[in-house]
């Protein structure tokens, strides 16, 4: 399936479903939970932008990575985001203790539980700037971490299981 056949709700996709954001190879990779995303058209690709704050341990694998997964599950799945998103990769193995099973694809990582899975190509990256959003959202978000780095990825390819 391509990214310009996907049949999806934009709004509540990353909001009210949460994804899964996964980089490195299956050996040495990071998850964690999303809830802010978006899928669209830059330039002439079909992208998915993604936001991860540097202090998260997912930040270094999408640093170190020219792919990166999102990943989107059932609801049977809600507890398992929940301590993806929660936990750190640096103190438990999220996948044991999740319960999900990551398998290697095409030079990363995908997930045999999720129900689709874009597998992405970092085209563009760079921090927000607290000088240009609102001052609530500066307030809220960063009154005491470094903003978000915002990744745009190129969908490469979309699976659906």
């Amino acid at each position: 399936m391509t990214a310009k056949e996907l049949k999806l709700k934009p709004f509540t996709l990353f909001d009210e479903d949460w994804a899964l954001l996964t980089a490195g190879k299956v050996d040495n990779h990071n998850s964690m939970t999303i809830s802010w995303g978006e899928i669209g058209t830059l330039w002439h690709y079909d992208v998915v932008t993604v936001y991860v704050k540097p202090l998260r341990y997912t930040h270094d694998f999408m640093e170190g990575n020219d792919l990166f997964v999102v990943s989107f599950f059932d609801e049977s799945f809600r507890k398992a985001l929940s301590l993806m998103g929660s936990k750190s990769g640096r103190d438990i193995n999220k996948d044991k203790e999740s319960h999900l099973t990551p398998t290697s694809y095409k030079g990363t990582t995908i997930y045999k539980e999720a129900k689709l899975s874009l597998i992405c190509k970092k085209i563009y990256q760079n921090d927000l700037v607290l000088e240009n959003m609102p001052e609530a959202e500066r307030r809220r978000y960063y009154e005491k971490e470094a903003p978000h780095t915002m990744y745009i990825g190129e969908i490469l390819e979309v699976i659906e299981q």
